[in-house]
């Protein structure tokens, strides 16, 4: 089960109504937050969901509505007496940016790790399942990410009987590591039946429309996509500002044949993004507009 919750959906700067854009999840005990604009942590508790338990922030770029919120919750987190280490994913740069922002939070009682991104596309796991980074094309450097949970194929008691094997060895084999019993090796593909479908988050945020974006994206659970512009006249703003038109994030969806998307990042000139939507469900039906705090709790397929 994943839990996911878009804390905010507004672009550029915070409104009264509408706060800057992020992405909180929650698995297995862990929580995983993608960017930290101005405000993000007063999100997260007007949620009722805990600043201890974040073990990494992904940041997607180094613009001020994406990461200025980063100060306040790292300490936040440091008066909630964390200790453990706290992992961050982003750019090429980012120990130098977010230890710049840390000079009036320069005391933490918990270390942070660092992953900077270099390539086109790059993976890391961690907490349990995978975080996919895929470059976008902003006016600076640029990170998507996906969130994809594998799941293994059933355990098969009639191949462990078969095969002669001890009970005791069962949840081992589960676990894809490998046993030995009666001086032969055994692993988990003896007795696992074939993989099962997983759950895939993918946030997209601050781009131009890319095919990367589809193939990164594609059958994807959940595609959360920025939709800056509703209006055809501001499809020059745009393309200037390398950001996205809501049709083009719906036409993303369609080719990525996700199963649902979650528009966020408005301009904050559009105050009401909901009057767009029937001009975007004519192109991919199964659009949310999304709001502030829109929550949604993903599991896997019996």
């Amino acid at each position: 089960m994943l839990d996911i919750c878009l804390l905010g959906t507004g672009g550029m700067l915070p409104l009264p109504y509408r706060a800057l854009t992020s992405l909180m999840t929650r698995y297995n005990g862990s929580n995983i937050l993608i960017d930290c604009g101005e405000g993000t942590q007063n999100q997260i508790r007007l949620q009722g969901w805990s600043f201890k338990p974040i073990d990494v922030i992904c940041i997607t770029h180094f613009h001020a509505d994406h990461i200025s919120g980063l100060p306040g919750l790292l300490l936040t987190m440091g008066n909630a007496e964390r200790t453990e280490p706290l992992t961050m994913i982003g750019p090429s740069g980012l120990k130098k940016v977010v230890n710049s922002l840390r000079i009036i939070a320069p005391e933490l009682p918990f270390e942070i790790k660092f992953i900077e991104l270099e390539k086109e596309k790059e993976t890391i796991e961690i907490c349990g399942l995978k975080i996919e980074a895929f470059k976008v094309n902003h006016r600076v450097t640029c990170y998507g990410y996906s969130l994809v949970l594998n799941r293994a194929g059933k355990f098969e008691v009639d191949k462990a009987k078969a095969l002669g094997l001890p009970v005791q060895y069962w949840s081992i084999l589960q676990r894809g590591e490998k046993i030995t019993y009666e001086g032969k090796e055994y692993d988990s593909s003896m007795v696992m039946g074939e993989s099962r479908k997983g759950l895939k988050v993918t946030y997209c945020t601050d781009t131009r429309p890319m095919d990367s974006i589809i193939e990164n994206a594609k059958n994807a659970d959940l595609f959360i996509c920025e939709g800056m512009y509703g209006e055809d006249e501001k499809i020059t703003n745009a393309k200037e500002h390398k950001h996205m038109m809501m049709t083009e994030a719906a036409s993303l969806a369609q080719k990525a044949k996700v199963k649902e998307m979650w528009l966020t990042h408005y301009s904050p000139a559009t105050a009401r993004p909901y009057e767009f939507a029937d001009k975007i469900k004519s192109i991919f039906p199964n659009t949310v507009i999304a709001k502030d705090r829109m929550e949604l709790e993903l599991k896997f397929e019996d």
